[in-house]
């Protein structure tokens, strides 16, 4: 790569990597996997820095890139090992109401979500990406974006004891 190249792609990471990692978090619940999701995906970035288009396709290419590290972290055999779920003990907390502006109560309930309908969620309403977007970084078409996301809000309110009215 040449060193302008390696200097554009160095500010990208160094914007892009939090985003990126929070992302990462959303979707599996883990600082440690987030990073490595996020460092993944900046790694295809880096691979494949001078084909991909500047103008529109750098942000979208660099979470589908994340997107699917977390997704395939989650299949290997590994990590479906699980010592302690510590989601289940604050869900059902009985001032669970009071805790949903507590990232954790958020982020166990994401957890429990599947994982279609947890990328869907977290690319429209935290990434803040178009459902357009969102399909093409999950490579679906915009239909089942849009019924993902639907069901993955109604399955989180009814983690968090939300109702309609109650998020308004």
């Amino acid at each position: 790569m040449r060193r302008r190249d390696d200097d554009e792609f160095t500010e990208f990471a160094a914007i892009t990597i939090r985003r990126l990692r929070r992302t990462a978090y959303l979707m599996c619940g883990d600082w440690h996997r987030a990073e490595d999701a996020a460092q993944d995906a900046l790694v295809k970035v880096y691979r494949r820095w001078n084909r991909i288009d500047r103008s529109e396709g750098l942000v979208s290419y660099a979470h589908k890139a994340v997107v699917t590290s977390v997704l395939d972290q989650a299949r290997r055999p590994w990590r479906r090992e699980h010592l302690d779920d510590p989601g289940d003990d604050i869900l059902t907390a009985p001032d669970a109401l009071q805790a949903v502006d507590d990232r954790t109560v958020v982020v166990a309930a994401l957890a429990a979500l599947a994982p279609g309908q947890r990328a869907c969620v977290v690319l429209r309403h935290y990434a803040d990406f178009s459902v357009e977007q969102t399909a093409e970084i999950l490579g679906i078409g915009e239909g089942a974006v849009k019924s993902q996301t639907s069901r993955g809000l109604v399955h989180l309110r009814q983690l968090l004891g939300l109702t309609e009215k109650s998020t308004s």
